[in-house]
């Protein structure tokens, strides 16, 4: 996971210079493929700083407990294996994705600074906002599926991806994704132009280094999980790789071409946009089934 954040990393850079018509990192390495590498250890060689008035407790393991939040999302993806396999497995996928936003609160509060605390109570707000349209919508596709292993996702789409099926619904999954991960357009727990770098502002070195490997593995896997719910049916191809960098390429695009939105538009549209159409297209998929069942029966 660390060496495909680095990865992730270069590649975001590298797509926001060419789209700006700019080289990018170019000069370490063959096409500046060893940059990230120097940034880390730029990172862990800095000085160290801790604010006097901080929680001290709190603030030194709140990266740590983000970083491990985001590497244990990954031992719920579907792999043909049985290590840590169960068949409720999105529900505890569910539960470690809630549990990322605690290390932001964590970390904001213990800071004892003001832009961070503002950052870290936007993040709050903006999950539990967007999680429930989320939810809403995982909940109609298991209806048609009646299972809660994410295999399934794999097998329903053995001749028909479901972004063809709900295009529509697969692009409001696409913005909550980008909402729940804090990336530009709705990155606001970490607003530069209003809240000094928001709720890491007091983090140096290798502390704020974790907490950008937290957020880099979650974006990834976030990323990994829209591609297998809508766009595959072997996530063993070379094809699930290449559709996960065009997604990926996809949120840079994003982040390059909309400006930041305002905050109570982002509430706005998560609770009078959003939550409408999430629980329309629940009763219409629970309608469905229900029809579908009488006439089997």
């Amino acid at each position: 996971m660390l060496i495909r954040v680095s990865f992730l990393t270069l590649l975001e850079q590298k797509g926001l210079r060419y789209i700006q018509l700019r080289k990018g990192p170019n000069k370490i390495g063959f096409l500046g493929l060893l940059q990230p590498f120097c940034d880390a250890i730029k990172l862990f060689r800095k000085e160290y700083i801790i604010p006097k008035i901080s929680n001290y407790f709190i603030y030194y393991f709140s990266p740590i407990f983000a970083l491990l939040i985001a590497l244990i999302i990954w031992l719920r993806f579907p792999f043909y294996s049985k290590f840590l396999s169960f068949n409720l497995r999105f529900l505890f996928l569910l539960s470690c994705l809630r549990l990322g936003v605690y290390s932001i609160m964590l970390a904001g509060w213990s800071s004892s600074s003001n832009y961070a605390l503002l950052g870290s109570l936007r993040s709050i707000a903006q999950t539990i906002s967007y999680e429930v349209c989320l939810i809403l919508i995982f909940l109609s596709y298991f209806i048609i599926i009646l299972r809660l292993n994410m295999f399934n996702f794999v097998f329903y789409q053995k001749y028909l991806f479901l972004i063809f099926i709900n295009f529509p619904i697969s692009i409001v999954i696409l913005v909550i994704f980008l909402a729940e991960t804090n990336r530009p357009p709705f990155n606001f727990a970490e607003g530069e132009s209003e809240l000094v770098s928001g709720f890491n502002v007091e983090y140096r070195r290798g502390r704020f280094a974790l907490i950008f490997l937290a957020e880099y593995i979650r974006i990834l896997f976030i990323r990994s999980l829209f591609t297998l719910l809508f766009l595959t049916n072997n996530q063993f191809s070379l094809f699930f790789f290449l559709k996960i960098i065009f997604i990926s390429f996809l949120f840079i695009w994003i982040r390059a071409r909309f400006p930041r939105f305002r905050y109570d538009l982002l509430i706005y549209l998560t609770w009078k946009k959003y939550l409408p159409i999430s629980l329309n297209f629940y009763l219409f998929f629970l309608c469905f089934k229900f029809f579908i069942l009488i006439i089997l029966f």
